[in-house]
């Protein structure tokens, strides 16, 4: 995975030296990921605009806020994921495919932490049977 760091590796390195909470962004794809100090972009579509990125690509990319203590991930699975028509279908893909992507990211970065996704995004889990 290759890493985009705002607003520069040195500034996000300090962060993580200071266990500053960071904004990460992954891509569906698992190949690019943007990071950043959460005081220097403040939310993720914020973030990619500080890239150079357009904010309507918020959707092409898993969206978590991490420290040491451990990655909350804004779990919100686009209506065309994959072209997945069913709901549950999709739902259950998104977070599959989430769960492998942050891994991977964040063992990149070098941290070994749970991926907890906080109760206001967790709407879709009861239709899921509570995953």
């Amino acid at each position: 995975m290759k890493f985009t760091y705002f607003p520069n590796k040195n500034a996000v390195n300090k962060a993580i030296k200071n266990d500053d909470p960071l904004l990460v962004l992954l891509s569906y794809d698992g190949e690019t990921g943007i990071i950043s100090n959460i005081d220097d972009a403040m939310e993720h579509v914020i973030l990619l605009k500080k890239v150079g990125r357009k904010e309507t690509e918020i959707d092409s990319f898993f969206r978590v806020v991490l420290n040491r203590d451990g990655a909350d991930w804004t779990f919100v699975c686009p209506v065309n994921y994959q072209g997945i028509k069913d709901r549950q279908k999709r739902i259950e893909k998104f977070y599959s495919d989430g769960h492998g992507i942050i891994s991977k990211g964040l063992k990149q970065l070098g941290y070994n932490v749970s991926i907890k996704i906080p109760s206001r995004f967790r709407r879709h889990f009861a239709e899921l049977g509570g995953k």
